[in-house]
């Protein structure tokens, strides 16, 4: 009775299994003890995978229609020979641990594919910033940084009240942050790039100041390029180079008023060719982004930049700079020496009486001025300025109007390892009506030495100052110091110029430079004015710095201002 039993029960499984599997995938589960083969779960029973039945026929005398694993079926001599020496749940087994080792083999196939598409973009970090970059090398992009926090303290700052001036006209000790500036720039297709670049320390809060570097670039070959966007005007040896890598914390004076306080970065196009001993660079350029601050340009006093409220056309301007090292030995022994010049026109707004836009303002509407500070950073405080260059009304006799300006400027360095030496000569012609051959002028020098015995690195494409890599970084077990140069230089301007009283000074300056590691910098500056002579100037602030309209062959109580600096760099 219990035989026929269970040939009853399992006559009908294989019927309900021959019917089940010509339509659907089943599930199957062994008995541990009995080595039977069930349908459904239950106890002692091991799921031995997922069945469907196979249309492949074989040329066996196996049955037509044979349970097989989906991932592999075995072959005939396979299932002869199991038939044979196995029982059906060995059998069964073994043909599911044959396909979960192919199923590991599909598994680890897919992975390698993905790790061969991750390996197509890869990063870095370096000196220069964080990198991404495809394998072939048509995509890259990177992210750079740089925080300048700085101090000043004045430690001689007595204005004499013997020739007028007061307390007013002291500048100020205190901290800030000098720069704060964040940028991203990168490649596609090799030959394109691009860089953006914001200085949140800039502008004064207003709309767009703070942009710096915004362009794209096409490389034509690897030493010639275009660019096309907002970028540095190719003027001056010392503002091609990065103020990461300048020798003293601020430029020199005559550096800032005809360079930067107009605002070095200029929208237009360019073009620059640049070889290991040579470059040259030139552009078409007009005003820089954003509204007019103090803190963005002096050019167009009390306008707004890029004007596009009908209140007066963009100045333009075209400028270029040639600079190479006819002696060079190799990058540590070198003399560079370069030239620049660079026509601005200027647009003075007038309405349609005659009268000026903004006139009455502080700084007058329309115009130009240019002024200067004595390397402070700080209180940049103007203690020489020109005032509004354009004054008085289009219908009066003897009005002042600039309608241009033309800047020429020299340059020479020297380096022979530890030591080296650079100096330039600067000069502005005011063009206009009102004005004859007036001219401002100003030039600087100084040396610097190593003491750790590395030397001035070399920016080919800019033909400037480099980053410094210390010979031995700092570390606390005392390895390495890092690199330490000292520096003395010297510092003149004069704006006095026929009808232009714009004042002159002189000054000294001591640096000592702490790079303890290559993205990391600490300066520390002692200024000292010899002479400030503003006797006649056309500002208030500016008058009171040497005792004003009473003290015409005087200084500010003999040049009495000195300042203490520090500003730390830390970039990437």
């Amino acid at each position: 009775m219990m035989k026929l039993f269970r040939l009853t029960l399992a006559t009908t499984a294989l019927i309900n299994l021959g019917v089940l599997s010509s339509a659907y995938a089943l599930d199957l589960y062994v008995d541990t003890k009995t080595k039977q083969i069930f349908a459904e779960p239950g106890p002692g029973r091991v799921h031995m995978g997922t069945y469907e039945k196979s249309e492949k026929s074989a040329k066996t005398k196996a049955p037509k229609s044979v349970l097989v694993a989906p991932a592999q079926t075995p072959t005939h001599e396979e299932r002869t020979a199991e038939t044979e020496h196995k029982p059906a749940g060995d059998r069964l087994v073994r043909l599911r641990e044959k396909a979960e080792k192919e199923q590991l083999k599909n598994q680890v196939s897919v992975l390698e594919e993905r790790v061969k598409e991750v390996e197509k973009i890869h990063g870095n970090f370096d000196d220069r910033g964080l990198h991404w970059s495809t394998k072939d090398g048509n995509f890259s992009v990177s992210m750079n940084g740089r925080i300048q926090p700085a101090s000043q303290y004045n430690f001689i700052n007595d204005p004499d009240p013997a020739f007028g001036a007061s307390t007013a006209n002291e500048l100020n000790s205190g901290m800030n942050i000098r720069r704060a500036r964040l940028g991203i720039e990168g490649t596609f297709y090799k030959i394109w790039d691009y860089k953006f670049e914001y200085d949140f320390s800039r502008g004064n809060g207003t709309v767009g100041s703070g942009i710096t570097d915004a362009f794209v670039r096409l490389n034509h070959t690897d030493a010639l390029s275009y660019k096309l966007g907002s970028f540095k005007e190719p003027f001056s040896l010392e503002e091609a180079a990065s103020n990461r890598y300048l020798t003293f914390i601020e430029r020199h004076m005559s550096v800032n008023s005809f360079v930067d306080n107009p605002n070095t970065y200029k929208t237009g196009i360019g073009a620059n060719y640049a070889v290991k001993r040579f470059q040259t660079g030139i552009a078409f350029q007009t005003e820089p982004i954003g509204g007019w601050s103090s803190a963005s340009t002096s050019v167009n006093a009390n306008g707004n930049q890029n004007r596009n409220n009908g209140s007066g056309d963009t100045g333009w301007q075209g400028i270029g700079r040639v600079s190479g090292r006819p002696w060079m030995i190799d990058d540590t022994k070198f003399f560079h020496v370069g030239v620049s010049a660079g026509h601005t026109d200027v647009n003075t707004q007038y309405r349609a009486d005659g009268t000026m836009v903004g006139e009455g303002q502080i700084g007058g509407g329309g115009g130009m001025s240019f002024f200067a500070f004595p390397g402070t950073n700080v209180d940049r405080t103007n203690i020489l300025n020109t005032g509004n260059l354009s004054t008085g009304e289009l219908s009066d006799p003897n009005r002042r109007q600039v309608t241009s300006y033309d800047r020429y400027g020299a340059e020479s360095w020297f380096v022979y390892g530890p030591f080296s030496a650079q100096g330039e000569y600067l000069r502005t012609n005011i063009n206009g009506v009102g004005y004859d051959n007036e001219h401002l002028t100003g030039y600087y020098g100084f040396v610097s030495y190593f003491l750790t015995g590395e030397s001035k690195a070399y920016h080919v494409r800019n033909g400037a100052a480099n980053r410094i890599k210390p010979n031995r970084p700092f570390h606390w077990n005392g390895t390495g110091w890092g690199a330490w140069e000292v520096a003395f230089g010297y510092d003149y301007i004069d704006m006095n110029s026929g009808v232009i009283k714009g004042g002159r000074a002189d000054m000294v300056r001591f640096g000592l430079n702490w790079y303890p590691h290559s993205n990391v910098k600490f300066q520390a500056n002692v200024i000292h004015m010899l002479d400030i002579n503003t006797a006649g100037t056309p500002t208030a602030n500016a008058n009171g710095y040497s005792g004003g309209a009473g003290a015409r062959t005087h200084g500010w109580n003999n040049g009495d201002l000195s300042a203490f600096l520090t500003q730390w760099t830390i970039d990437f």
